[in-house]
């Protein structure tokens, strides 16, 4: 094992998968192609054998949050209060971690059918882009300065201790906040937060927002493979924006193909590759499980913390 993963015990894919034996997946096809995103790929056998462990291990998880609650709540001669079990996801763009996210909602709502299983992600949390321009930084959009982590840690505040809590809604269609929108989360039981910033400290050190997890996980894959399914996925937007004047990649359709992918390269070189080395990656070891992917967005090692 590599040094960068020396607190990690390390699994191959089938070592992982016969830890959970169950012969039902829990989905179908058709609904796993309805929470992909533009390029990922995922299917049954990828839930059987790697994403249905990792539902066992979330449980086991949440007994002994569970159990450790109650336990200080005797200690302590007050009475238990209900809070939420936040379960963070992070990696890089275009790495897989919308896709994961809404997964685990799905089979976490299937697994514990009486609970109520929340998702936010942290584009949210981005300041608009009339205050990224006024700051000089929107072409450092995803960097950490760009996010009002404040704003972030009170909504995880407010939504670990009371039963309500209100987050901003940002639009990958018009690449900004969505003005007068808010998700109300109201008593979930579990709350998904994803997002590359998931693992980071505001710029105060006060307060990293993982402290907040009840368990974490990154979703991993060499640098040259993520920006293959970078290119990908903005050839897919630009597709998706032809018909569409409103979609913010409408503007980028009338350019040639080399054109656009040249584009593309040079934000992925100067902005997305930057801000992985430099800032997501560093975070990875404070996740509890990672998830690396080869080729084709196959999961084919699992690091689990010791």
């Amino acid at each position: 094992m590599t040094d960068e993963f020396i607190n990690f015990e390390q699994l191959s894919r089938s070592e992982w998968q016969e830890l959970h034996q169950q012969s039902n997946p829990l989905l179908t096809e058709k609904e796993l192609e309805a929470i992909k995103s533009l390029n990922d790929r995922i299917d049954t056998t990828d839930v059987q054998e790697v994403y249905l462990p990792l539902i066992s291990l979330i449980e086991i998880y949440k007994r002994t949050r569970d159990n450790l609650a109650f336990s200080k709540s005797i200690f302590l001669k007050k009475e238990e209060v209900k809070r939420p079990f936040i379960i963070g996801i992070s990696g890089s763009v275009a790495v897989g971690k919308s896709t994961t996210s809404r997964l685990l909602q799905l089979l976490l709502n299937r697994t514990f059918p009486n609970n109520h299983v929340e998702l936010v992600t942290t584009d949210g949390f981005l300041y608009p882009n009339t205050v990224l321009e006024s700051k000089a930084i929107l072409n450092r959009k995803g960097f950490p300065e760009s996010y009002d982590m404040e704003r972030l840690l009170n909504f995880l505040d407010t939504i670990k201790n009371t039963k309500e809590a209100q987050a901003p809604i940002y639009s990958h269609e018009i690449y900004d906040i969505v003005p007068n929108q808010m998700q109300t989360i109201s008593e979930p039981d579990f709350l998904i937060i994803e997002g590359i910033n998931v693992f980071q400290n505001q710029q105060n050190n006060r307060l990293y927002i993982s402290d907040y997890f009840d368990f974490s996980i990154y979703i991993d894959a060499d640098s040259r493979q993520i920006e293959a399914w970078y290119l990908e996925r903005f050839e897919s937007l630009l597709e998706l924006a032809k018909k569409d004047k409103t979609n913010y990649y409408h503007r980028f359709t009338s350019m040639s193909k080399d054109n656009v992918l040249a584009m593309a390269r040079d934000i992925w070189k100067t902005i997305n590759l930057v801000n992985l080395e430099n800032y997501i990656e560093p975070t990875r070891n404070r996740a509890e499980v990672i998830l690396h992917k080869a080729n084709n967005h196959k999961i084919d090692k699992i690091f689990l913390k010791k």
